[in-house]
């Protein structure tokens, strides 16, 4: 019955999910035009929230698990592993205080409606992946962006989606730029677990009737040790939370 569901539920909730898109996109453009940063981001901060409802059409909960106080007014570096596209509303949504922006691929800067403006046009960074000085350079200007207001940055250091949630190799690159930049900021490991059971068959049909949450611990200082023991700190901060299937664990 389950995999029967699954169809029709996928097909509400993409048809919803692409109607908010397309909604928001003129929404967003106006708010920033005519009232600025705050109203545009306000706006952005409600179509997460209403993102993150749209998967509760095929009976998908996300929960958010924060044990420790995130500091304020300082700039934050977020890392996280990667399971799929739907990480990123709750990550939007539930740190929305401390104003997320993305390390995003420079393909989704164009052509996905509300997405792509936000990522040009809320503060985000977009790299080339194919060109390692372009890259290296912008992700130098966003951690100065971020030292300079407050924001926060958003990276998963996996380069990529684990298909299988099992995480993959860390790279330093991108984050070991942010911490030169940003010398002020906090590290906010972010764990992210089985999202990635939504899109295990694919993206149709998605999976129906799953959980999955995302679990921030607590931040560690940039300043308060050596770049490699942070870097190593931090991964297996991480990595140590994912929860894993015997079969995973040994794949």
């Amino acid at each position: 019955m389950k995999n029967i569901l699954a169809y029709p539920l996928s097909a509400v909730h993409y048809l919803v999910y692409g109607l908010l898109l397309v909604l928001f996109h003129p929404l967003q453009w106006l708010t920033l035009h005519l009232f600025g940063y705050k109203a545009h981001k306000k706006t952005v901060d409600y179509l997460n929230f209403m993102l993150i409802g749209s998967m509760y059409l095929f009976a998908t909960r996300v929960k958010f698990i924060n044990k420790h106080k995130i500091p304020k007014n300082v700039p934050i570096i977020i890392v996280s592993n990667h399971q799929s596209a739907y990480d990123i509303p709750p990550i939007s949504w539930f740190l929305r205080k401390i104003h997320p922006k993305f390390v995003s691929k420079i393909e989704l800067g164009k052509g996905i409606p509300s997405v792509s403006f936000n990522l040009k046009h809320g503060g985000s960074v977009l790299i080339d992946r194919k060109d390692a000085k372009q890259a290296l350079s912008a992700i130098a200007n966003f951690a100065k962006s971020l030292e300079k207001n407050n924001w926060s940055g958003v990276i998963f250091p996996e380069g990529t989606r684990s298909k299988t949630g099992v995480p993959k190799r860390f790279s330093e690159n991108g984050l070991k730029i942010l911490t030169k930049y940003a010398p002020s900021a906090y590290i906010l490991p972010v764990t992210i677990n089985n999202s990635w059971k939504l899109v295990q068959k694919g993206v149709f049909p998605l999976g129906v009737g799953e959980k999955f949450s995302m679990e921030a611990h607590k931040a560690i200082p940039v300043a308060s040790m050596k770049f490699e023991d942070l870097f190593q700190k931090v991964e297996e901060t991480i990595k140590n939370s994912v929860t894993l299937l015997p079969i995973q664990k040994n794949s």
